[in-house]
């Protein structure tokens, strides 16, 4: 099973890309913070590039050409993107760019949910989504951050399916059956390792969290220490922003060169 490809349900986050004006800054920065070696996923002669983001040898992310101010992108897994799209509409947020192919890698859509978070939509076909996360210079978590809650809630539970349970505690949102999923395809020991847990812990699929400023998708990265990682941002040019330690994770928010900002988080529970 550990050898098979790792395949995204339906409202399953499962790719995260950051378009940059500086292609070769922007790759020496993020190979030296986690330790990235980079494959062009377009030919040559394509306007702009795509370059995936390897770690040991698998699909970690990817930093693609763009004008605008640079972002971390969270794209969520869909069927049939035009319909998603359409679902998207129907519950009060906005298509931002329609439905379109990327090539043979899969067909997306820009989106926003009804207070303005901007997502992706990804219909795999060649790419399937990341093939290695939660570990150490690896996506691991993608975190909506609203000052609408609950509106944000009834949204994506619309498009979705989403669910939060109070048993999970605050924050965690869930997608009924994708444990079982992971269980019968890339992580089968996912139900014993997580025996700790409250029912549904397996499910979880991203998080959420109020915020007074404007909503916006976080992108989260595994760190075997956070101190490291950031003395590595630091040493790259990058900037620290603030640190946190949790119940269970030692973090910090931090910026690239021209500004994105995202999570390193190092697991480290409190005993």
């Amino acid at each position: 099973m550990a050898d098979q490809p790792r395949i995204y349900p339906e409202g399953v986050p499962c790719w995260v890309d950051i378009e940059v004006a500086d292609r070769e800054a922007a790759e020496r920065f993020y190979s030296a913070v986690f330790g990235w070696e980079f494959l062009p996923a377009m030919p040559p002669e394509a306007p702009g590039f795509y370059d995936i983001a390897a770690l040991k040898e698998q699909d970690a992310a990817a930093i693609g050409g763009g004008t605008g101010e640079p972002v971390w992108n969270t794209y969520i897994a869909c069927d049939d993107v035009d319909s998603t799209a359409a679902a998207v509409t129907e519950a009060g947020g906005t298509v931002l760019s329609p439905p379109a192919d990327a090539g043979p890698g899969g067909r997306l859509a820009v989106c926003a949910d009804p207070q303005g978070a901007v997502f992706r939509l990804w219909q795999a076909r060649r790419r399937l989504g990341a093939q290695i996360v939660n570990e150490p210079g690896a996506w691991n978590f993608s975190y909506l951050r609203t000052p609408e809650p609950d509106a944000a809630l009834a949204f994506y539970g619309a498009v979705f399916g989403w669910r939060v349970d109070p048993d999970l505690g605050a924050g965690m949102i869930r997608l009924p059956g994708y444990g079982e999923h992971l269980a019968s395809t890339v992580d089968p020991g996912i139900h014993e390792r997580q025996a700790f847990a409250p029912p549904g812990f397996a499910d979880v699929v991203a998080g959420i969290a109020p915020t007074d400023g404007p909503a916006c998708w976080e992108v989260r990265f595994t760190s075997a220490d956070r101190d490291e990682s950031v003395e590595a941002v630091r040493r790259a040019g990058g900037q620290v922003l603030s640190s946190a330690e949790t119940d269970w994770t030692r973090e910090a928010v931090v910026a690239d060169p021209p500004g994105a900002t995202f999570v390193v988080s190092q697991l480290a529970p409190r005993e």
